[in-house]
């Protein structure tokens, strides 16, 4: 016979199961991301979902939204127990279409880079980055026609 999982688990059993040291699980709790229980010696106690939490937020972050944003994406799943498919559908719809943004950008930055600095010219007459009068300069700073366009998600 196996034993049921335990429920809730202690900061080191979340450290180890999640990769994430300690002090991030506790900058995340700070943050609202995850949440524990005390008890009554302080000690943190963390239901098994927060490993589904600390997944979503490791999630956002590799598609390029920060805490907060990742923070905010969370305000409307449960906190004690995983989200429905219903419960997910929107934040999953608002992330595909942050990544075919994504995805966009990063094709733009191969054609320009294999259009241009990839032929190996540099040819101020005929490439795609020629900026005459810095008329890119009024559109902010860095290589505006190659670094991808950051949008509100």
């Amino acid at each position: 016979m196996t034993a049921a999982p335990q429920t809730r688990m202690t900061i080191g059993e979340l450290s180890a199961r999640s990769g994430l040291a300690p002090s991030a699980l506790r900058y995340y709790e700070e943050l609202g991301l995850i949440h524990a229980e005390r008890t009554a010696g302080g000690r943190r106690l963390f239901h098994r979902q927060m490993l589904r939490r600390v997944a979503f937020v490791r999630a956002a972050q590799s598609v390029g939204l920060s805490l907060e944003e990742a923070r905010e994406a969370m305000a409307d799943l449960p906190v004690d127990r995983s989200p429905s498919a219903a419960e997910w559908r929107p934040v999953a719809t608002a992330w595909q279409a942050r990544v075919d943004r994504q995805i966009a950008d990063l094709q733009r930055l191969r054609d320009h880079l294999t259009g241009c600095i990839g032929c190996g010219c540099l040819s101020l007459g005929k490439c795609a980055l020629y900026n005459p009068h810095d008329i890119q300069g009024a559109e902010g700073p860095g290589a505006r026609k190659l670094l991808p366009t950051r949008r509100p998600a």
